[in-house]
Parts: C-alpha cells; structure tokens; sequence
C-alpha cells in the first residue's frame, strides 16, 4: 500500500461508460469504479467469486437486476449485492445513471483507527475515546 494522499475527480462527460477508479487513486484493498449509463444502456450480467459490491446512485434512476428480480434505485440510494448473486445495471429512464461501485473481499479490519485531539499529539486514542470537535466559528467559514 502506497504512502501519502491521492486525488482524483470523477469524469461525468468523457463518455466512457466504465471508469475504474481504483487506478487513478492506486487504492489497492477494494475496488471503486465509476458507471455512467446513457438511457437503454445496460451492463453485463455478472457475479463474483468472492467480491461483494456497493452500488450508489450519484445521478438519475437505477434498474438492477438481481437473478432476474428487479430493483429500482435513485440518486442517493445504496445497494449491497453478496458475489454469488448474479446482477445487471439497467438505465430503462429517460437521464443518464451515474453509479459509484464499491467492491471488496475479505474481512473487513474495524476500529483500527485513531484520533488525536490536536496535530500535536503524537499518540492516538480509540475515536470512540475522543470527544467530537467544535463546530467551526463563522469567521473561518470559506467564502462562497
């Protein structure tokens, strides 16, 4: 796993219909695509060994198919699909679907974090340990 941060931004008009995410950003424990389907534009009917999958809708109206049973989703919703499942993304409206997928295998590592309650500390605490922080004051708000 690669030091640092990487950054990247989500291309919503360079036409490709599959984005793979994961490359740009050198994320190498799950996997995180980028989908946009024009209207009647519809994936593969696939599954998975031993992945399982988040869909979230950033923009229109979902329709997945899971073994044939359909799911309506829209912008904002989420949807975790088991890797045996097979599933289809179908774009059946009149607008684009713009979908991030999130995959991964494995157990995910919880609470393994930290939290600091000042860029001084040099030793973290459990999050759960640390009260939450202030709100920022109005004057520190960015302008508009």
């Amino acid at each position: 796993m690669e030091s640092g941060i990487t950054r990247s931004r989500l291309d919503l008009s360079g036409g490709e219909r599959f984005v793979t995410l994961r490359r740009q950003l050198g994320v190498t424990s799950f996997g995180i695509n980028q989908l946009i389907l024009e209207p009647r534009q519809r994936g593969r009917i696939h599954r998975h060994m031993h992945q399982e999958e988040v869909y979230l809708v950033l923009e229109g109206t979902l329709t997945l198919l899971v073994e044939g049973e359909e799911h309506v989703l829209s912008r904002g919703e989420l949807v975790r699909i088991a890797p045996d499942l097979r599933r289809q993304l179908v774009n059946r409206g009149p607008e684009r679907v713009v979908v991030l997928a999130l995959g991964g295998a494995g157990e995910h590592v919880g609470r393994d974090g930290e939290a600091f309650a000042s860029w001084d500390d040099e030793r973290g605490v459990p999050p759960q340990e640390l009260p939450l922080t202030e709100d920022l004051p109005p004057s520190d708000e960015s302008p508009s």
